[in-house]
């Protein structure tokens, strides 16, 4: 469930964090649930609270169709930074309606740790199904616009760098023709990440094992 894209030297830091990925996609299941059936806030979580930017995606379905995807590079504490993004990306990304009850039982969550930024001597300066790309380039009216793709998706999608350059320029807003100069003059920053990812149906076996368990100490305590 868990991948790390282009880390080969972690550090202590990192090791504990991906082990602990699987509690954060958890987490944000526990997040979205309560938020879509108006319940409390989950109890706030035993993974670790260091800042990190970071991303969460939302696919539904067996074909795992996007439904939802927001995140920051800015870094934020992992508790309330997932908690923002998982609800922000469930419902409020412009591209889809908002998610509803009766779809949380097909969704897969994937949460994205993003780390290792660099800026690219050019828009091939990247490595597919490595590096994230982060570009920043003028539209036609001459305004400052800004994109990103995970490391995962232009591999996913089976396309080649210039491929991602040219729909990520159309994800970023941009109308022209896309000419060679206009891949010339974006600035691009590559990332790598690490990413894990949980259905609904492994959150909720997840959910019954930590219900039997609490119930069996409970009985120990009494």
């Amino acid at each position: 469930m868990v991948n790390g894209h282009g880390n080969h030297h972690l550090s202590q830091q990192q090791s504990s964090m991906i082990g602990s990925m699987p509690d954060m996609c958890f987490y944000c299941f526990e997040v979205l649930y309560r938020e879509l059936h108006n319940l409390e806030e989950p109890r706030t979580p035993c993974f670790t609270n260091d800042p990190f930017p970071l991303f969460v995606t939302w696919k539904i379905g067996k074909d795992k169709r996007l439904r939802g995807c927001i995140g920051t590079f800015s870094a934020m504490r992992l508790h309330s930074g997932l908690r923002e993004y998982a609800i922000t990306s469930a419902l409020r990304d412009s591209r889809f309606s908002p998610i509803t009850r009766d779809e949380i039982q097909r969704l897969t969550v994937s949460v994205s740790i993003l780390q290792g930024f660099e800026e690219a001597r050019g828009y091939l300066d990247w490595t597919l199904g490595i590096h994230g790309i982060r570009i920043e380039f003028y539209n036609e009216r001459g305004s400052k616009r800004t994109a990103t793709y995970l490391p995962q998706v232009a591999t996913e999608q089976g396309w080649d760098q210039t491929q991602t350059i040219d729909s990520l320029l159309r994800k970023g807003g941009y109308r022209a023709q896309i000419t060679p100069e206009t891949r010339r003059s974006i600035k691009l920053t590559r990332y790598t990440s690490q990413e894990c990812q949980m259905s609904y149906s492994e959150y909720r076996e997840l959910l019954e094992k930590q219900s039997h368990y609490h119930g069996q100490l409970c009985k120990m305590q009494c």
